[in-house]
């Protein structure tokens, strides 16, 4: 069995275990990151260009005008380093930090770590003929697991991009052990780079995940969908009706399915769901944060806050971080 086809199988056996997991939990709950086989990646990008989601938007306007400034906080060191972008998408933000990177011939290696093969395989298919003096090597799987492969490779200095908000994916205190743990796969001198979508006006960050045309709605049933191609699931994606609320208070936009029905669900040979109807299944959070929250968040990770670059309507920021 040839490498790929052992991780492909070993990806599919770990989606099976995390899914049965959650909706054997009491609430149910699926894990944002299986939202992003093929067909989601491509619903996403859908996301990214609707009018009500102003957070793609807003971090390239920082990335598309604050380039330069963001690259002489890396290069500070003077020293050559490693960039890794933890969730690198199609990067079509990161590449004007890659392109800005490379004109100030800074010597880096990229390396881009996705959960989606399908991402890390088009990275690699585009971006050498896009920045043909780029050096990369993509890495796919989770992000520690990968942060950790990264490590092994090289030993220079670490620049880690969490772009895209993509911290806000988790509640807060996860988010706060996420970069606890991020923070001990680091080393003094090495910079973390991490997006967060502010708080702002609460009718503007729900119609982002409520939107008119029904694209989010698509998103979250496609994770359904992608259990029925997978792993032999019977869902019946008409009797599940996608809820988004968001609570000005904690900062916590989230998203559900709910059930319709009273009905059972097959997933494999062996394994019965039952839902009750209007049962919900939990399916994300995209937590919003106010610039204390953010410093806090660095502080208690063991971070020191260096630098925040905001987008012109004070939208989103990218916070610089530095260990020790």
């Amino acid at each position: 069995m040839n490498t790929v086809t052992t991780e492909t199988t070993t990806n599919k056996v770990q989606f099976l275990a995390d899914t049965l997991a959650g909706l054997q939990a009491e609430p149910k709950r699926m894990h944002s990151k299986y939202f992003y086989d093929e067909v989601g990646d491509h619903i996403f990008q859908q996301i990214m260009d609707m009018e009500e989601y102003y957070l793609t938007d807003a971090e390239m306007d920082i990335l598309s005008h604050q380039t330069e400034e963001l690259a002489n906080v890396i290069s500070a060191q003077e020293s050559p380093f490693d960039l890794i972008e933890l969730g690198a998408g199609d990067a079509t933000k990161s590449i004007h930090l890659l392109q800005e990177l490379l004109d100030k011939k800074l010597e880096f290696y990229y390396f881009p770590i996705d959960i989606s093969d399908h991402v890390i395989s088009y990275l690699e298919e585009t971006l050498p003929e896009k920045l043909p003096n780029l050096q990369m090597k993509g890495l796919n799987g989770d992000y520690f697991e990968m942060l950790k492969r990264a490590t092994e490779i090289s030993d220079r200095r670490k620049v880690v991009l969490f772009m895209g908000a993509n911290i806000g994916n988790m509640n807060v205190a996860e988010a706060a052990d996420f970069c606890k743990a991020l923070k001990e796969l680091l080393s003094n001198g090495d910079i973390l780079i991490i997006g967060f979508d502010l708080k702002k006006n609460p009718q503007q960050i729900l119609s982002a995940y409520n939107d008119s045309q029904g694209i989010t709605r698509s998103f979250n049933l496609n994770l359904l969908q992608r259990i029925n191609r997978e792993l032999d699931g019977d869902f019946q994606l008409e009797n599940f009706e996608h809820y988004a609320n968001y609570d000005p208070e904690t900062g916590a936009c989230k998203s559900y399915l709910i059930s319709l029905k009273d009905q059972h669900v097959n997933i494999g040979d062996s394994q019965t769901i039952h839902f009750k109807e209007n049962e919900y299944i939990f399916m994300e959070i995209s937590q919003k944060y106010s610039l204390q929250d953010i410093d806090e968040l660095a502080q208690s990770a063991g971070f020191k806050p260096v630098q925040n670059f905001f987008d012109e309507n004070q939208y989103f920021v990218d916070a610089v971080w530095k260990v020790g």
